[in-house]
């Protein structure tokens, strides 16, 4: 049975350490990227750059860790994440039947991100699953919001995958995609959020906890949006955490509208998810498409935005540049943060959903590099979110962002 933090702690008899700065480590991958690049003045400031010591830099967000190789959301990815220098950690929060708060990127996504189809649990999942029959794929949906805390405790995190040939729920396990591995699977560690908060102050690091939208009709068994908001404020409040390192995120604007009322302090920097592409017609390049301006947004009180990469930048003449929506939100003094590199595996193909407004010029895996200095020296972003911090942090680290 998958160990908790707390039982993790107790058994070990030590609590994780602070990160010393000669822990932290790039591994080979931000040089494998710079060897790619193209000769030229990032290059050569790069490769200035080789055998820094790494710092922690908030500049660098670990998404769920450092889930290009660990399970995401488990204490193992964070850990990871701080170790290559990620100053800042992200807990997505989702609610149990119970109404406690965990680490999952959404509430109905446990039958790909945990062992949960292959345990007694299974019987709880909204939809079971159901085998692959032909050409109609193998399916199944389980949510945090049909377990307890307790029961949730008793699942084992894995890489968040399945197989959509599967015939067997054993088999639905599989499907970890090709560029990713499952070599630190086994012993990961599921963590409630008042649990990450506690490990991510010990690792050093500030916090994005993001409130996920819910997948059950809200209130839920007398449990509201605005008590689910209130909750994980409530969490950082009884931790004794400064709000200065809280960046609170939601796709919803009305959390991030609630949070500024009734948590001033925290809704400062609250982060709005931009998730306007899904409206129809919407293009990041045509202020006339966008449900707001980024005056509005910000009238509204709201200074921190977090559009995707694609969002943000478009090409002209084959060169990288600033979208329109990047360019009005600086004008409009919106703080931004971006996601999420290092999250779609080899860039020789076009990188596909966030690279998708830089298709035409994304034909290897420097352009990680060029991108990230695009968005980091002519879009202004604050930070960015990535499933392998270290290439951002180093990056950061030789900017002395």
């Amino acid at each position: 049975m998958l160990r908790t933090l707390s039982a993790a702690l107790l058994i070990t008899g030590a609590a994780l350490p602070v990160l010393a700065q000669d822990t932290l480590t790039y591994g080979p991958r931000p040089a494998y990227l710079i060897d790619k690049l193209d000769d030229g003045a990032l290059k050569t400031k790069l490769q200035s750059c080789l055998g820094q010591m790494p710092q922690t830099s908030k500049f660098s967000i670990g998404h769920r860790g450092a889930p290009l190789m660990f399970p995401e959301h488990t204490v193992e990815s964070n850990v990871a994440a701080a170790r290559m220098g990620a100053g800042i950690l992200e807990c997505d929060v989702t609610f149990t039947k119970d109404h406690e708060l965990v680490c999952r990127h959404a509430q109905n996504d446990l039958h790909t991100t945990t062992n949960i189809l292959t345990t007694d649990l299974a019987e709880t999942c909204n939809v079971p699953f159901t085998a692959a029959d032909g050409e109609t794929g193998a399916k199944a949906e389980c949510r945090t919001s049909e377990i307890t805390l307790a029961e949730f405790r008793t699942l084992a995190p894995k890489m968040d995958a399945s197989d959509s040939r599967a015939t067997t729920p054993e088999a639905y396990q599989g499907g970890t995609a090709d560029y990713r591995t499952d070599l630190f699977v086994d012993g990961a560690t599921l963590m409630t959020h008042a649990e990450s908060i506690a490990l991510f102050d010990k690792l050093g690091a500030d916090f994005t906890p993001e409130l996920k939208t819910p997948s059950v009709e809200m209130p839920h068994n007398g449990f509201s949006q605005a008590d689910y908001a209130q909750k994980m404020v409530d969490e950082y409040v009884a931790a004794g955490i400064d709000p200065s390192r809280v960046w609170l995120q939601s796709f919803l604007k009305e959390d991030i509208l609630y949070w500024i009322e009734s948590a001033p302090e925290f809704g400062r920097q609250a982060v709005y998810l931009m998730d306007e592409y899904d409206i129809e017609g919407y293009s990041p390049h045509d202020p006339a498409t966008w449900p707001d301006t980024m005056q509005e947004l910000k009238a509204q009180g709201i200074n921190y935005i977090a559009p995707p990469m694609w969002m943000l930048v478009t090409t002209e003449n084959g060169a990288i540049i600033p979208s329109a929506l990047a360019k009005a939100a600086k004008e409009a003094d919106l703080g931004m943060i971006t996601w999420t590199l290092e999250r779609s595996g080899p860039l020789a193909g076009g990188g596909g959903w966030y690279f998708q407004s830089i298709e035409e010029v994304t034909d290897n895996d420097a352009v990680t590099y060029e991108v990230l200095d695009v968005l980091a020296q002519d879009v202004g972003v604050v930070g960015v979110f990535s499933d392998w911090p270290a290439t951002t942090t180093f990056y950061a680290n030789c900017m002395g962002l």
